[in-house]
């Protein structure tokens, strides 16, 4: 049986994701954007001034579980902390990657 858009939409549900430890200059905003594209989790992914990277996501539950899992499979990176939390709802058009300017 097919979900229709409006059932669909209300299985997604939007994380805030903070995360600690040697994650800036090491590829890990590209590691996270080529995941969430592979599991077609849309958000955005942006560095922080403190060091930490912050991740928006938005999927169903079951796939921001893995996308989150896989957060510590990044190569060169080392996720030591995540602080996850549930703002609400957003929507997004695919997955990218917020420079500061």
């Amino acid at each position: 049986m097919e979900k229709d858009a409006t059932e669909t939409a209300a299985l997604q549900r939007t994380v805030e994701i903070i995360v600690t430890g040697r994650v800036q200059h090491v590829g890990f905003r590209a590691c996270v954007k080529k995941m969430a594209q592979h599991l077609t989790v849309t958000g955005v992914v942006m560095n922080l001034p403190d060091g930490t990277v912050a991740i928006r996501a938005t999927a169903e539950q079951v796939i921001l579980e893995k996308f989150i899992s896989l957060l510590y499979s990044c190569p060169r990176a080392l996720v030591r902390d995540l602080e996850i939390t549930d703002p609400e709802l957003c929507e997004f058009d695919g997955f990218s990657i917020i420079v500061p300017e």
